[in-house]
């Protein structure tokens, strides 16, 4: 796969620095049962990397030492993880917020059957992928019948109480653009998802997100074997906006990768760029007492996908949070 960074790394960022940690996100690994064209973990079925019961050990150490008031779960398919649940359950016995960065169609694998119940049971928020509301782009985007299986996967959470105004069960939806475009007004984009999906599955949500494309990892390759990489890099450059700056979530979110060493933000771990800590790699087990508020954030050319235009984070657009 062609490496993006040699060309990332030469575009200049706006220095920015952190503020309080109240987010910890952990990537338990790479394995998944989709291979999205979009990923910037390029996660698919044939990936083995995953954390183990120690590093998921030293990741609720952390929690509790920290007082940290989200756990925000990713991988791949993060329900794919032996550790996964018990990492569920010791949180929220914590008191602390649970958000599982969800695909959907993971509900219909062997193992997984009882997995809608299991995130109500424990109220953990579900953010769930749904790049269009329309069967032929989900396809196209995330392999043949996944559009199908999330429709079922969204009836079940449901049913479940999930979306349901008064149910305490969140279950917010991701939309990502097909190809080199940045995404669409957030609000208005919502409200056509809710009325499209309402009218013709009867699915209820609470909100969508909208999410730019990284051009790294698998979608940064398609870019660069279609020859749309600088152009694309030039319209996030342009659509760049200052005050999205404030809102990154980088300033407020620390990302483990599977091991347990930790970044800026996922972006950054996809990339390789660990966290500014001396001249050491630093592992999650050495900050459960250091405070790194004020800290520099590493940047480079991707951290404009963040800032173009509404601006985009793991928790969807920022202009529109912002106004």
């Amino acid at each position: 796969m062609r490496d993006t960074w040699p060309l990332l790394d030469k575009i200049p960022f706006p220095a920015i620095a952190r503020g309080p940690l109240q987010t910890l996100q952990v990537n338990v690994g790479y394995r998944c049962n989709q291979s999205c064209v979009h990923c910037h973990v390029n996660a698919g079925p044939g990936r083995t990397e995953e954390m183990d019961a120690a590093t998921a050990d030293v990741v609720i150490e952390f929690l509790e030492r920290r007082r940290i008031s989200t756990l925000d779960i990713t991988g791949g398919a993060p329900e794919l993880n032996a550790n996964f649940r018990r990492m569920v359950t010791t949180a929220r016995d914590m008191g602390v917020k649970v958000m599982d960065r969800h695909n959907l169609t993971i509900q219909e694998q062997p193992g997984q059957e009882d997995l809608p119940e299991f995130l109500a049971a424990n109220q953990v928020e579900v953010v769930a992928s749904m790049p269009c509301y329309l069967a032929e782009n989900v396809d196209k985007q995330r392999g043949k019948g996944v559009y199908d299986g999330s429709v079922r996967g969204l009836k079940r959470l449901n049913a479940l109480g999930y979306g349901r105004e008064g149910s305490g069960l969140t279950l917010n939806l991701v939309y990502n653009p097909l190809g080199p475009s940045l995404p669409p007004p957030q609000a208005e984009l919502e409200a056509d998802y809710k009325r499209i999906l309402g009218e013709r599955f009867g699915i209820v949500f609470n909100n969508l997100f909208t999410l730019a494309n990284m051009p790294i990892q698998r979608f940064g390759a398609i870019l660069l074997s279609q020859g749309e990489f600088d152009s694309y890099l030039d319209k996030l450059l342009h659509a760049h906006r200052e005050e999205n700056l404030d809102g990154v979530m980088c300033r407020n979110l620390l990302s483990v990768d599977y091991h347990g060493y930790v970044y800026d933000c996922d972006f950054n771990q996809m990339l390789d760029l660990p966290l500014t800590r001396g001249a050491e790699r630093p592992h999650i087990s050495q900050l459960l007492d250091e405070d790194i508020s004020g800290n520099p954030i590493r940047v480079a050319g991707h951290c404009f996908g963040c800032t173009a235009g509404q601006g985009s984070s793991c928790g969807g657009a920022l202009k529109e949070a912002a106004e």
